[in-house]
């Protein structure tokens, strides 16, 4: 998965060097790097107390059940761990696009598919998707949505 930085929502958030490194502790799929701020406050309550060091790796596995890790302090979160779906595992159930605004792959597609979307702005304009930025906190990985949801909208184009 390869990230740019578009963000168009005004979190300013950047799409470092989000390079794979690091092995998944139970997949041993590479994972990406993310920040704290994401795991610290997608993470269910009762596991919050637990996020520990700075440098943490979401397991991009679709089938994986590990979300966030540190194999540098042995910390793990699964799917069942963190607050939120998160859109690229297997059973996502709602896969948000937007995680800020709440708003579904489904619903992106369906702006594409039955109002004629074809660009992130349109999109956003029709769905309200990137309206309350506060990425580093609410997206899993800590950056904009805007790749995301250019993928659900290329999933709607393709069903045209």
């Amino acid at each position: 998965m390869k990230l740019v930085n578009e963000c168009c929502c005004g979190c300013n958030t950047k799409v470092t060097d989000l390079a794979k490194v690091n092995k998944c502790p139970v997949c041993d799929n590479e994972g990406i790097s993310v920040s704290k701020v994401p795991v610290e406050h997608l993470v269910a309550d009762d596991y919050r107390m637990t996020v520990e060091g700075d440098g943490y790796w979401i397991c991009m596995n679709e089938d994986c059940s590990v979300v966030y890790y540190n194999t540098d302090i042995g910390i793990k979160f699964l799917k069942d761990q963190v607050s939120v779906p998160i859109w690229f595992k297997k059973d996502a159930n709602p896969r948000y696009a937007c995680y800020c605004s709440k708003v579904t792959e489904e619903q992106v597609i369906e702006a594409v598919v039955k109002n004629g979307a074809k660009m992130v702005k349109e999109v956003n304009a029709i769905t309200g998707a990137m309206k309350n930025s506060n990425c580093k906190e609410k997206n899993p990985l800590g950056v904009c949505c805007h790749k995301i949801i250019q993928e659900a909208i290329d999933k709607g184009l393709a069903m045209k």
